[in-house]
C-alpha cells in the first residue's frame, strides 16, 4: 500500500495506448468538419464583382501614379472614383453587376476610358496605357499645334517622372495589388481634345489607338511590395510567371483583403471537429500534429500578424494561440537544456524574423528569427493543404526552425535556401553542434514542382551529445490537367515525397552492426487531388507510410502529461525500439471564397505498436500525477520508477496479495 493504506497497483497499458489484436484494430479512425480561414478581413456580397488594374505611360510602360479613376455604371446613374498607388494600380471592390465605362484622368496626360462588364463573384481587369497630353504652343490664327522638337519631348519625359514622384508622396494610401482570376480586354478611346490643365486650344488631330505596351522594366520596389501587374508576364520576380496556388502546402490566395506600402497584415482562424472511433473517455488523442480532442468543437489555430517591408528592410510576425500554442513547444526536448523558460518564451510565435532583401540576380534575401520548414510538403498551417490531417511522414517532421535563413533566386524558376539553426525543430541547441541545411525548389513550368530538403550535422539528442542526425526529404507536385473555367474537373494533381534520415554515434547506427542497433527513417506519402466545378470544390485521396526504428522521431503521446522532455515509460524511445506505421484518407473542401474552406476528412491509421488512445483515454485516474516519466498506480499515484519490474516490486511489496498487472 501507499502511505495512505490504498493499494497500488501498477496502471495497465491498455488504459492509455490501445494494444492491437490484429493489424487493422489498432487505428484511431476520424471523421471531421473543419473551417480555415486567410485572411479574414472582409468578404464581397454574394452578387457583387470586382475591378483591378493598372495605368501606365504609353511610351514607356512606367507605372503611373496619382490618376484619378471613374467608375460608371452605365444602368444606373452611380458613380465611384479611386486613384492609382505609386506601383500605378488601383482597385474598385464590390461593384453591382453590369456595364461600366472606366475613365483615367492625370494632369498631363489625355483622358483614357473602358467599357467593362463586372460579373458576381468575378475580378475583372483593365489596363490604361496614357498618352502624354502637354500644353503646347499654339500658332496665330491657326488651330493645329505646333510640333514637338526632341528636347522638348524629352523635357516632358522628365516633368511627367517627377510629377508622378510628387504624387506618390502625396498619396494618403495606396490601393489593394491582385492577381486577378478574370480578365477583359478594354476598349480604349483616346478623344482628341486635351485635359483642361493648360488654356490652350485642343488639337484637331485625333489621338491614335495605342498599341498595346511592353512589359517595363524591373525596378527594385520602394517598399519590398509585390511588383505591380503587368500586360505581360512578369519574368522577374521569382515563381510569378505561373500560378502555383495549385500546389500542397501554399496558400491559394491570390489578392490580399488588406495591404499598405508598409504593412501586409494575415489573420488566420482554424476550428474543428473531430471523432475517434475509439472513444476515449477524456476525449485526448495522440499522436498527431493536427488533431487532439475526440468528440467536441476546439480552436485549432488563431493566429494574426503579417509582413512588414520598407526599403528593403523585412520583417514578419505571426503569433499562436488555439491549441497549437501548446502542443507545438511540447515536441521540443531542447527546452530541457539550461536555464530560462524558452517554451513560454516563444510558444505564442509561430513566426518571427527580421532580414534584409539585396537586389542580386532575382533576389537574395538573409532574415534570422523563427520561419516556418516545409519538410514534410505539408504547410505548418492546416488551411494552405490538401488534407488536414498529414500523413506520418508530414507529422514527425519539423514544423518551424529557429536561426539563419537565405533566399537566393539565382533565376526566376529556382530557389536555394541554405539554413543556419539551432536543431531540428528546437528553440535551443540540444548538445554542441548547430544544424545545418537547406531547401532547394525548382519549378520549371507552371504544372511542375520540384523540393529538395536535406538536414544534417545536428546532435538533437537530449543527454547524448555524441548522436548526430541526418535527414533528407524530396518532393515531386505535377498538375497534369488544368481547365479553370469547366464545370466538370478543372484541375487534377499529385504529389509524392519521400525520407531517409538516420542517426549515428551515442550507441546507435545507421545501419546496425558492431556500433549498435539500427537508428533510421524511412517513409513516403503521395496523394492525388481532384478540382471540381472551377475549382469550388476539391476531393483528395492518399496516404503514407514509416519506419522508424528508435523511434527517434516518433511523436510521444501525452501519458500523464508526458512530453519531449520527459519521455514516457509508456511508449518508450530506446535504441532498437520498432515502430512501423501506415495511414489512408479522403477529403472534400468546398471552397466558396479564397479565404474560407470547409472540410469533410475521414481517416484509417495504423501502426504495430499500442500507440492511440484506448477507450480508457490517456489520463490516469484522478487526473496528471505531475511524474510523467514514471508508471503510475491505479490509484492515480506514481509508482517511483520508469522501470516495469521495479515499478511490479513495489506494487507487490505495498500488498502481497495483489498482483501488479500491465
Amino acid at each position: 500500500m501507499n502511505r495512505n493504506g490504498v493499494v497500488c497497483e501498477v496502471c495497465p497499458v491498455a488504459h492509455f495506448l490501445r494494444t492491437p489484436r490484429k493489424r487493422r484494430n489498432s487505428l484511431a479512425v476520424r471523421a471531421a468538419v473543419m473551417f480555415s480561414a486567410l485572411p479574414v478581413f472582409a468578404f464581397a456580397g454574394p452578387d457583387t464583382g470586382d475591378l483591378a488594374g493598372t495605368a501606365r505611360d504609353a511610351a514607356h510602360g512606367n507605372p503611373v501614379a496619382g490618376v484619378q479613376l471613374t467608375a460608371h455604371n452605365i444602368d444606373k446613374p452611380a458613380d465611384i472614383s479611386t486613384f492609382t498607388g505609386s506601383d500605378g494600380t488601383f482597385a474598385f471592390a464590390n461593384l453591382e453587376p453590369g456595364q461600366y465605362e472606366i475613365a483615367a484622368v492625370k494632369n498631363g496626360f489625355r483622358r483614357s476610358s473602358a467599357h467593362v462588364k463586372i460579373t458576381a463573384n468575378t475580378t475583372a481587369r483593365v489596363e490604361f496605357p496614357l498618352e502624354l497630353a502637354a500644353a503646347v504652343p499654339v500658332t496665330a490664327g491657326t488651330t493645329s499645334p505646333a510640333p514637338l522638337t526632341e528636347r522638348e519631348k524629352l523635357l516632358l519625359e522628365r516633368i511627367e517622372r517627377l510629377e508622378a514622384r510628387l504624387s506618390a508622396v502625396e498619396a494618403s494610401a495606396s490601393t489593394p495589388r491582385t492577381d486577378l482570376v478574370a480578365s477583359v480586354t478594354p476598349v480604349v478611346t483616346m478623344p482628341s481634345n486635351s485635359l483642361p490643365a493648360a488654356p490652350t486650344a485642343p488639337s484637331a488631330v485625333p489621338a491614335p489607338q495605342p498599341a498595346a505596351p511592353a512589359a517595363p522594366e524591373h525596378a527594385v520596389p520602394e517598399a519590398l511590395e509585390a511588383p505591380a501587374s503587368t500586360p505581360g508576364v512578369d519574368n522577374f520576380t521569382p515563381f510569378a510567371y505561373g500560378d502555383f496556388t495549385w500546389l500542397n502546402g501554399t496558400a491559394r490566395t491570390k489578392t490580399p483583403a488588406i495591404d499598405t506600402k508598409f504593412f501586409t497584415p494575415e489573420i488566420r482562424f482554424d476550428s474543428y471537429f473531430v471523432t475517434d472511433f475509439n472513444q476515449p473517455k477524456d476525449h485526448s488523442m495522440g499522436g498527431s500534429t493536427e488533431v487532439f480532442r475526440s468528440g467536441e468543437f476546439q480552436l485549432e489555430q488563431i493566429s494574426v500578424g503579417g509582413d512588414f517591408h520598407w526599403q528593403n528592410v523585412r520583417g514578419r510576425i505571426l503569433t499562436m494561440n488555439g491549441l497549437f500554442a501548446v502542443t507545438t513547444p511540447r515536441n521540443d526536448g531542447s527546452a530541457g537544456v539550461g536555464q530560462w523558460d524558452v517554451r513560454g518564451a516563444y510558444k505564442y510565435v509561430s513566426e518571427a524574423y527580421g532580414g534584409y532583401h539585396f537586389d542580386v540576380n532575382h533576389g537574395l534575401n538573409v532574415d534570422a528569427g523563427i520561419f516556418v520548414s516545409y519538410i514534410g510538403l505539408f504547410s505548418y498551417y492546416n488551411f494552405d493543404n490538401w488534407t488536414y490531417q498529414p500523413s506520418y511522414v508530414s507529422s514527425n517532421t519539423p514544423w518551424f526552425f529557429n536561426g539563419l535563413r537565405i533566399q537566393w533566386f539565382p533565376t526566376n524558376k529556382l530557389k536555394i535556401e541554405p539554413w543556419v539553426i539551432n536543431g531540428w525543430q528546437s528553440y535551443n541547441r540540444f548538445n554542441g553542434h548547430h544544424g545545418f541545411g537547406g531547401q532547394i525548389v525548382y519549378r520549371p513550368k507552371e504544372w511542375l514542382s520540384l523540393v529538395f530538403n536535406n538536414y544534417g550535422n545536428g546532435t538533437d539528442t537530449l543527454g547524448n551529445p555524441a548522436r548526430v542526425r541526418l535527414h533528407t526529404d524530396d518532393s515531386i507536385e505535377v498538375r497534369y490537367f488544368n481547365r479553370p473555367e469547366s464545370t466538370g474537373i478543372s484541375k487534377m494533381a499529385f504529389s509524392l515525397t519521400g525520407d531517409a534520415g538516420c542517426e549515428y554515434g551515442g550507441g546507435v547506427t545507421c545501419h546496425g552492426g558492431k556500433g549498435g542497433p539500427k537508428q533510421q527513417f524511412l517513409g513516403f506519402m503521395g496523394y492525388n487531388r481532384i478540382w471540381f466545378k472551377k475549382d469550388l470544390f476539391a476531393l483528395t485521396m492518399g496516404g503514407g507510410r514509416m519506419n522508424n526504428p528508435g523511434r527517434y522521431l516518433t511523436l510521444i503521446p501525452p501519458i500523464n502529461g508526458a512530453d519531449a522532455i520527459s519521455g514516457s515509460p509508456y511508449f518508450t524511445e530506446n535504441p532498437g525500439d520498432k515502430a512501423h506505421m501506415w495511414d489512408a484518407n479522403v477529403n472534400l473542401q468546398w471552397m466558396p471564397r479564397q479565404y474560407i474552406t470547409w472540410w469533410f476528412e475521414t481517416g484509417y491509421r495504423h501502426a504495430d505498436i499500442p500507440y492511440f488512445s484506448g477507450r480508457g483515454g490517456i489520463t490516469p485516474p484522478g487526473g496528471n500525477n505531475g511524474l510523467p516519466s514514471q508508471f503510475v498506480c491505479n490509484t492515480g499515484a506514481s509508482a517511483g520508477t520508469n522501470d516495469l519490474a521495479t515499478a511490479r516490486i513495489y506494487a507487490a511489496a505495498r500488498h502481497p496479495s495483489v498482483r501488479a498487472s500491465w
